[in-house]
């Protein structure tokens, strides 16, 4: 997968994410951004999706587990409400906190958005470790060493 460049889809007014805890902060034309078929158009994981980022998301981004769980530190007014069954999922998430969020369902609405979010600790080094999906059990197998 290629990112895209940024600098060539902005009209106006950009949306800005930045994800903790590497640091990293995008800048992106709602408008103009290419869907990449992963969660829901203009969802974080789209955004990951298409910056080249990895934010894990073992069910293919289709609200079937809790792999993209990121947590909403700023900008939670630029992100749409949470439909019931984004709860529901979230109700069996690692590390449940009040701003928690799935990244493929939550979805920036505005080019005005600062958002900052960040990755679970459990969620960013399990993948890393050698383990396959914690909510699809064997469906998923860990990687080949």
């Amino acid at each position: 997968m290629r990112p895209f460049e940024s600098a060539i889809w902005y009209s106006g007014d950009v949306a800005k994410v930045t994800i903790l805890p590497a640091g990293d902060t995008y800048e992106f034309d709602l408008d103009t951004m290419p869907y990449d078929g992963h969660g829901k158009p203009k969802s974080f994981l789209d955004v990951a999706e298409n910056f080249g980022f990895h934010l894990e998301h073992a069910c293919g981004g289709s609200c079937a587990c809790t792999t993209c769980h990121i947590v909403v530190k700023q900008g939670g007014e630029w992100i749409t409400e949470m439909e019931d069954d984004e709860a529901d999922r979230l109700d069996m998430a690692a590390d449940l906190q009040l701003t928690s969020r799935l990244g493929c369902q939550a979805v920036i609405t505005s080019n005005e958005a600062e958002i900052v979010i960040e990755i679970p600790s459990w969620n960013r080094n399990y993948v890393s470790e050698g383990g396959g999906s914690m909510n699809l059990g064997d469906a998923i197998p860990a990687p080949k060493k």
